[in-house]
């Protein structure tokens, strides 16, 4: 078993790891999202990334993000695989999940899982929805959760795509959304905030918002047809801080934080209330599982929030 890490043990393996944002300075959610931190805690001996920006909420509500790091999957998948279909048994993910919420006190048959297929729907998620003893998915055609339901626990899944999480402190509601580069066209983080709207009086400027690990723009290299898709959604004003031209012709980089920033903001949240982790999931892949880094060889990271009972 490989849960067993602690502050000592990960500075001696990594070194002294500051989360600083991976940002450039002339970047909108840079100067905006700097008062944030993204920080480190060892939990039952599993490393789990926190985000200041729900530190004020944690009367109510919980969230944090895994890492390879705490579990009992080996090779590639090492350690902490929360991915079905990665290449580990059912049993090891299982038991992953289990290690996993035991670090976030949280209730494994309370989790809500979906199978996040790169679009925008959004469920307003309820009990009959956890995933039981047996952590079964109930969800398809998932990208995006809702809910109010005290308990339920939405995990989503990562590896270079955009995390974004939600907290309104008025109603006390969360979500949870996952944001690829179809998803970030898609506005998914704009249609989670109308759906909270529509579902629970949630008003956009009551919201606290993640943007969470993900690839940043210098590791995120797109070819013509998709960077092309994003200056036909994005206003002129937005994309010279989303897209920049690539090493070779034809390519360009694409910053999803930052698309998915102005997203949120014309959703109506106010720019304060938005942090940008900073954190590259492609960057730090020896941390990280990251698709790119890898060829594919990887497992899932997981990203969690829940309303408290």
């Amino acid at each position: 078993m490989s849960n067993d890490w602690n502050q000592n043990k990960f500075a001696e393996t990594y070194g002294d790891i500051t989360w600083e944002q991976k940002t450039f300075r002339y970047k909108s959610y840079q100067r905006n999202s700097g008062k944030f931190s993204t920080y480190m805690e060892f939990s039952e001996g599993v490393p789990i990334l926190r985000f200041s920006c729900f530190d004020e909420q944690k009367d109510w509500m919980g969230m944090g993000f895994s890492t390879r790091l705490g579990g009992v999957s080996e090779g590639c998948l090492s350690e902490l695989n929360l991915g079905w279909n990665r290449g580990d048994s059912e049993d090891i993910v299982k038991e992953n999940y289990h290690i996993m919420c035991k670090a976030l006190g949280v209730q494994a048959d309370k989790l809500v899982f979906s199978d996040q297929i790169h679009e925008t729907e959004i469920v307003d998620v309820t009990e009959k929805y956890a995933a039981g003893a047996s952590l079964t998915k109930k969800l398809r055609g998932i990208d995006g959760m809702i809910t109010k339901e005290p308990g339920l626990v939405l995990a989503t899944s990562y590896a270079d795509c955009v995390p974004l999480f939600f907290a309104d402190p008025v109603h006390h509601a969360v979500a949870s959304s996952h944001s690829g580069w179809r998803g970030t066209v898609g506005e998914i983080g704009r249609r989670t905030v109308e759906k909270m709207q529509e579902c629970f009086g949630t008003h956009p400027e009551d919201l606290i918002c993640l943007i969470g690990p993900s690839i940043c723009r210098d590791c995120y290299e797109v070819s013509e047809d998709v960077a092309e898709q994003f200056q036909e959604k994005f206003p002129e004003e937005c994309i010279s801080e989303i897209i920049a031209p690539g090493v070779e012709a034809g390519k360009y980089q694409l910053d999803l934080w930052a698309a998915c920033y102005f997203t949120l903001q014309k959703a109506g949240v106010p720019s304060a209330s938005i942090q940008v982790s900073g954190v590259c999931t492609c960057c730090h892949n020896d941390i990280l599982f990251s698709h790119r880094a890898t060829s594919g060889k990887r497992g899932n990271l997981n990203g969690f929030i829940w309303k408290k009972s």
